[in-house]
């Protein structure tokens, strides 16, 4: 089969939807399909057109942010329309509405789409609209996360939580490690708490003045790093570190994933009743550690680090619920969705 993914963004840029869009390839190609990508050039990706483990990738360039970017969305796909007519599955991961005309220029083509994650809070009813636009002219949906179903009112064909790769039993990722330690996985903005997890350091390092915290990520609230903190920016090889620290603070899907395959206690924040719904609706959530206040976090922080056997039994509960979402699971839910 042939199947052509939408992603806005992909490999080499660093991001929970570009690393399942190449996850879920792979698997794909291995099975015996080929995998087509269509994505934005960004500066970590120059060339145009390339083949990236097997997945030949194709990018739009020069878009820009401007109210004309989705005619010249559209102006490309149009220009190289054989990409879509020559899919048998044309999948978009939230960018559904780059596909838009098309679904009326050819109504039976198979489409489908991936909801993931949220714009931001407070939602705008023009996004909202645009995910039920996209629901109701798709063949079917896969949405990241139960919130998505209460929030933006779709209805899922299948509903999961992401997936991750679990390492070997014997390799040193799941070495014990400093437990006065803690490694941050993400962007540095709104949605992934950052601010919060640095207030709770502050207050930690008032009794643990040697607390470690390294971070694996960027983003606006860089200039935010406290003092002490290592910050290591964006890394392809992020889950490899992992066990180098003792505490996972992390409140996105694909990063609570990592850190719960790692054998690491996970520690999320939110800050607003859509991301509170965003974990704790999350079927991993009371394999996790949820708070919303960085005092509340710290004790929390303080009952595990004095109760080492109470973090080693959620730590081993968390590993055998995680291992049970493989991306090879993962892409059997998309075959299933396409009924291939």
């Amino acid at each position: 089969m042939n199947i052509l993914f939408f992603s806005r963004l992909f490999y080499p840029h660093v991001g929970g939807v570009e690393k399942h869009v190449m996850e879920i390839g792979q698997i794909l190609i291995k099975k015996g399909h080929k995998v087509t990508v269509v994505t934005e050039q960004n500066p970590f990706g120059t060339k145009l057109r390339e083949t990236i483990n097997g997945i030949e990738v194709f990018r739009m360039p020069k878009l820009g942010n401007d109210k004309l970017k989705k005619f010249k969305i559209w102006k490309w796909l149009w220009r190289n329309n054989k990409l879509i007519k020559n899919a048998d599955i044309v999948h978009c991961h939230d960018v559904f509405f780059w596909y838009l005309p098309f679904r009326f220029s050819l109504p039976f083509q198979k489409v489908f789409t991936t909801f993931h994650g949220y714009e931001g809070y407070p939602l705008k009813q023009k996004d909202i609209l645009v995910r039920k636009i996209s629901e109701r002219l798709s063949n079917g949906n896969i949405c990241i996360g139960d919130f998505i179903k209460k929030w933006y009112g779709t209805k899922p064909t299948y509903v999961s939580c992401g997936a991750v790769k679990i390492p070997d039993p014997k390799s040193p990722i799941l070495d014990k490690t400093n437990p006065e330690s803690a490694v941050f996985m993400g962007r540095l903005d709104e949605q992934t708490g950052i601010l919060t997890y640095f207030e709770a350091v502050k207050i930690i390092r008032e009794k643990i003045p040697d607390f470690k915290l390294t971070v694996f990520g960027d983003g606006k609230f860089r200039r935010a790093v406290v003092r002490g903190v290592e910050f290591k920016g964006f890394v392809n090889n992020a889950q490899k570190e992992i066990h180098k620290y003792n505490f996972a603070f992390a409140s996105r899907y694909l990063s609570i994933l990592e850190a719960m395959a790692a054998k690491k206690l996970v520690f999320a924040v939110y800050d607003n009743p859509l991301k509170e719904d965003y974990l704790k609706m999350a079927s991993f959530s009371k394999y996790i550690i949820i708070s919303n206040s960085p005092t509340k976090l710290v004790s929390k922080m303080y009952l595990y680090l004095d109760n080492p056997k109470k973090q080693d039994k959620m730590i081993e509960k968390a590993f055998t619920w995680v291992s049970k979402y493989t991306w090879e699971e993962m892409t059997n839910t998309y075959l299933r969705l396409w009924k291939l």
